[in-house]
């Protein structure tokens, strides 16, 4: 079995932080801005898994940069409208940038490949 790539456990655990904060959001913010946010979190971990498994990874590792991209913008968002406190804003932050370093890394080295 091949072992998993550090950016997919990454953005598991992301997930994992993210979705009991969603569930925390009020009511009418947690059908439009939190599921928006989940869902494009769990597409990004699609894309990297695929990525994982296919000869041409910089397709898809563009379509998650791009994902994760508007994922910061939701969470920025989140925070402007305080629907998640300055330390959780933090906290997320922090994830997704960490994600992004792994994932410009790995479409660097796609790019030095071609």
């Amino acid at each position: 079995m091949r072992e998993t790539p550090q950016i997919i456990t990454r953005v598991y655990d992301f997930l994992l932080y993210l979705i009991p904060q969603v569930a925390k959001f009020p009511r009418s913010e947690r059908y439009q801005l939190g599921e928006r946010l989940e869902s494009i979190s769990f597409d990004i971990l699609e894309l990297l898994l695929e990525a994982c498994f296919t000869k041409e990874k910089s397709i898809l590792l563009q379509k998650a940069n791009v994902k994760l991209e508007k994922a910061r913008y939701y969470v920025r968002l989140c925070k402007d409208l305080k629907i998640i406190p300055l330390h959780r804003y933090e906290v997320i932050s922090k994830m997704i940038n960490e994600i992004g370093v792994q994932l410009g890394g790995w479409l660097k080295q796609q790019k030095s490949k071609t």
